[in-house]
């Protein structure tokens, strides 16, 4: 016989497929095997189509396509012997699914079946009924499903039932037909049907609130009696497991009790006693038992209000806690989370047990216990169950430091009943868990530091001496690092030193000495190097005996291949050596951070940035509301690539850009001055945004942020920046110079360099602007303008503001305008001086687009245009 014929066996092709050595000889069997099989399903042979079939879905499991068998199933399903429909009932259910449209040629085949006389044939049909029956299936067969459910034989009950659940799943709407029969199921004696049973009322309870109500009535008395049954019955061998009798069926009585229990008191007083009966007779040392006793205390847990068995069923739990089985300790835990929101203080008299599995060898069970313990902690045990965490932190495996150390700032940051309390247990886990500390949490313990003023020395003294034994942690570098450079002065002399702890002796050389070698770690990022140059920049100014060998640690940096350092050191440099007198106001100490807006900014309750959406107008650092028509981001384009950012003479946005006010209505306050979060001091701390700045605006020179371009030459030049060009508003007070006090207002120099005719630059029936140029002879990629602004109207214009905006190869600078008025009809004239540098010098010319803001008989007048008509050699 051919062995790949259709009259193969099915062992024989088993065996020639097991015999394979790679995947092509498999595909070339089964490739054969099925050409053979085909060849006999379009011969019509009858008598291997039993085998044929079954050796599709032996192909069928390993994954091939056997679609092309599927006619045969449905004509062995119609064969009349029992083998026949077998195998093709089987092969139904494997090879089709209810989304085949096959499968509607096979609905009366098994409706005849149904109504057939053989018991075992009517149980192959509705065993194929519940496994792929389709809404329309259900349908047109729930009748014959009903009726079976009274069937004589309790095989045929229970698979009729198992069907019935398949039935009300694909329709909920026939389950007000089954209620009736469900409810004769549940007074079976034979256990499989009784188990089905309650199966099927528990399902038809969850799909329809009529069943349930009807179930409340007529069935609870009968499931504890059979549930009491259940529990006190003498050793069955048909039903024993473990000396247990039917835990299946106990489990599911369970299940369909806490069903019938939920938000109904009346019923779940009737199922209190045998609750509590199964809950204390079930033995705990096999699993069968503890499946029991699982599912009795989620039952517990679910029905009505019950305080003395909630105890029993909290205890029981403690008890899973207890066993050496995993899995049970893992449950146990799940459901102590459930439990704790109903009886937390029962859950709290197992809190030993549970922090001993914060220390299991187990991941899934040391992160679920934490989870635990930390919906434990309250204002009475924070600090018991706070050790304890910080005590294993110690300890603990790396890839466990992380989430511990995450709840357990959580839990101090949370529950902190003061504040020397919250810095010492911060302390410990910068100490053990530096590291795995994120940054917002090591900002916090700034900001409480900050806000505490008697605690100052205490918290500068406490880190130093940390950072003596756990120097290795990057975090508690930093805010060690920190406090030095702001309180140093209080490390040294001992100040604030309270009774619990011990006295120390530092000197300004071991302060510096701390922060040097913090700076020179090859493991220290760019975060903590930059905070220990500005830690050094403040020592300097409060050692004066060390500011020598602090102007040399500085200096060494200035060769740094880290541009963000080498540029602080350059700074910081020319500081310490040519601006004595103002260095001591640069590095005066910080104002104290606002707690309250910091904690509601880490919760996203205030927003970290100006906000630019529409809507309400933003609010600038100086408090003053930018209207938002006509913004300055909107001048002419300036979204396009090759348009630079502007730069106004509106004391508006030189605010928005650098974060200080210098307008004249403003400056006076300037001790009141609020500052956002673009706040250039952000960078100077790196720890978050300061409500408040203080009475001195140089602090902003000292910012350098992460983009090193956007930075302000604090050197003596004003800000050229290509992404945020300064501005001054009109009429203003004279431009502050950086380094070097104020002054008076700074003209742009003209040289005898080359000359250039002057332009109309811009002109309209009421304006006209005209531009005159001048070169540096040592700078030829710079122009000087002096823009002449005349008012060709009668009408005087009031609030005069001019803005432009440049391309990214080109910088601008505006000084102030010489009025915020322009006379009427020519009598007089508005002067401004501009300075632009053209990095493409005799490549390309220079190019402005500009906006002219100003107020005609209290009306706003817009104006706005393009200059090219530049000199080339400009």
């Amino acid at each position: 016989m051919n062995p790949f014929s259709s009259g193969t066996r099915l062992r024989d092709m088993i065996r020639a497929i097991r015999a394979c050595k790679t995947a092509a000889e498999e595909r070339a069997v089964i490739r054969k095997e099925c050409a053979a099989i085909r060849a006999a399903i379009s011969e019509n042979d009858q008598e291997y189509r039993h085998r044929n079939l079954a050796k599709l879905m032996f192909i069928h499991m390993l994954g091939y396509p056997t679609h092309f068998g599927q006619m045969e199933c449905l004509k062995l399903i119609a064969s009349p012997g029992f083998p026949e429909k077998r195998i093709g009932y089987l092969g139904l259910m494997l090879l089709l699914d209810e989304r085949q449209e096959v499968l509607m040629l096979v609905t009366n085949s098994i409706k005849q079946d149904l109504n057939h006389t053989n018991q075992y044939i009517v149980g192959l049909a509705l065993c194929a009924l519940g496994n792929i029956c389709s809404a329309e299936m259900a349908r047109d067969l729930a009748p014959e499903v009903e009726r079976l459910l009274q069937f004589r034989d309790p095989n045929v009950r229970k698979k009729a039932a198992l069907c019935t659940i398949r039935i009300i799943k694909k329709v909920p709407d026939l389950a007000e037909n089954f209620v009736t029969p469900a409810v004769a199921l549940l007074k079976e004696k034979h256990h499989g049907v009784l188990l089905t049973g309650v199966q099927l009322c528990t399902d038809l309870s969850k799909v329809s609130t009529e069943a349930l109500e009807y179930f409340k009535k007529k069935s609870i008395d009968g499931l504890v009696k059979v549930l009491r049954d259940l529990a006190n019955s003498p050793y069955s061998p048909e039903y024993d497991i473990s000396g247990i009798t039917d835990p299946f069926l106990h489990i599911r009585l369970l299940k369909f009790l806490r069903v019938l229990g939920q938000g109904d008191v009346d019923a779940s007083d009737t199922m209190n006693d045998i609750l509590a009966q199964v809950a204390t007779k079930t033995e705990a040392n096999k699993n069968a038992g503890n499946a029991i006793l699982y599912e009795c205390v989620a039952t517990i847990m679910s029905i009505e209000d019950n305080g003395g068995l909630r105890v029993l069923a909290v205890n029981i739990l403690g008890r899973f806690l207890s066993s050496r089985d995993n899995n049970i300790r893992y449950v146990a835990l799940n459901m102590l989370m459930k439990a704790i929101t109903l009886d937390s203080q029962a859950v709290q008299r197992h809190r030993v047990t549970i922090l001993e599995c914060v220390k299991d060898s187990d991941a899934s069970i040391r992160k679920r216990a934490l989870e635990l313990v930390y919906l434990l902690v309250n204002e009475n045990n924070v600090k018991s169950l706070t050790k304890e965490l910080i005590d294993y932190l110690e300890v603990s495996e790396p890839e466990f430091k992380g989430d511990l150390t995450a709840k357990i700032c959580s839990i101090v940051e949370k529950f902190s009943p003061e504040k020397i309390w919250y810095i010492d247990q911060m302390l410990k886990v910068l100490s053990e868990a530096g590291n795995y500390v994120k940054d917002d949490v090591w900002h916090a313990l700034i900001v409480v530091i900050t806000n505490a003023p008697n605690l100052h020395g205490y918290g500068v003294r406490s880190l130093y001496k940390a950072l003596q034994t756990a120097g290795e942690q990057e975090t508690l570098i930093r805010v060690a690092v920190w406090c030095i450079g702001e309180y140093g002065d209080l490390l040294i002399s001992n100040a604030g030193v309270l009774d619990v702890e011990d006295p120390i002796t530092v000197t300004e050389a071991d302060a510096v000495d701390v922060v040097e070698t913090a700076l020179g770690r090859y493991s220290s990022d760019l975060t903590t190097r930059a905070m220990c140059l500005i830690a050094l920049l403040k020592l300097s100014s409060r050692f004066p005996s060390c500011s020598k060998r602090i102007n040399d640690i500085v200096r060494h940096h200035k060769g740094s291949f880290v541009l963000e350092l080498q540029q602080r050191a350059i700074e910081f440099n020319s500081i310490i050596e040519k601006h004595q007198k103002i260095r001591s106001a640069l590095v005066e100490r910080m104002p104290v951070l606002d707690e309250a807006t910091f904690c509601g900014r880490r919760a996203g309750s205030v927003p970290a940035a100006v906000s630019t959406s529409q809507g309400d107008p933003p609010k600038i650092p100086n408090g003053v509301v930018k209207p938002t028509s006509a913004p300055l981001v909107d001048l002419l384009d300036l979204s396009s690539d090759d348009i630079q950012a502007p730069a106004s003479s509106g004391g508006d946005f030189l605010q928005d850009l650098l974060g200080v006010d210098v307008s004249p209505a403003t400056s006076q306050g300037a001790n009141q001055t609020q500052k956002s979060g673009t706040d250039v001091l952000l960078d100077l701390l790196s720890i978050g945004t300061p409500p408040a700045q203080s009475s001195t605006s140089t602090l902003d020179i000292l910012s350098s942020g992460q983009d090193n371009k956007n930075s302000v030459d604090v050197l003596g030049k004003l800000p050229t920046s290509p992404l945020a060009q300064a501005s001054s508003p009109v009429g203003s007070s004279p431009v502050m110079d950086l380094l070097g006090g104020f002054g008076t207002s700074q003209s742009v120099p003209v040289t005898n360099g080359p000359t250039f005719p002057a332009i109309v630059a811009f002109e309209s029936k009421s304006l006209k602007v005209t531009f005159s140029f001048s070169k540096e002879p040592d700078s030829p990629q710079t122009t000087l303008i002096e823009a002449q602004f005349i008012n060709k109207s009668p009408n005087v214009y009031s609030n005069f503001l001019f803005q432009a905006a440049v391309p990214k190869f080109l910088q601008l600078h505006l000084d102030p305008a010489s009025s915020n008025t322009l006379p009427a009809s020519g009598n007089g004239f508005v002067s401004q001086k501009l300075r632009v540098s053209n990095s493409q010098h005799g490549k390309k010319s220079l190019v402005m687009r500009v906006r002219i803001n100003y107020k005609v008989n209290d009306k706003d007048v817009l104006e706005e245009g393009q200059i090219s008509n530049f000199p080339r050699d400009l």
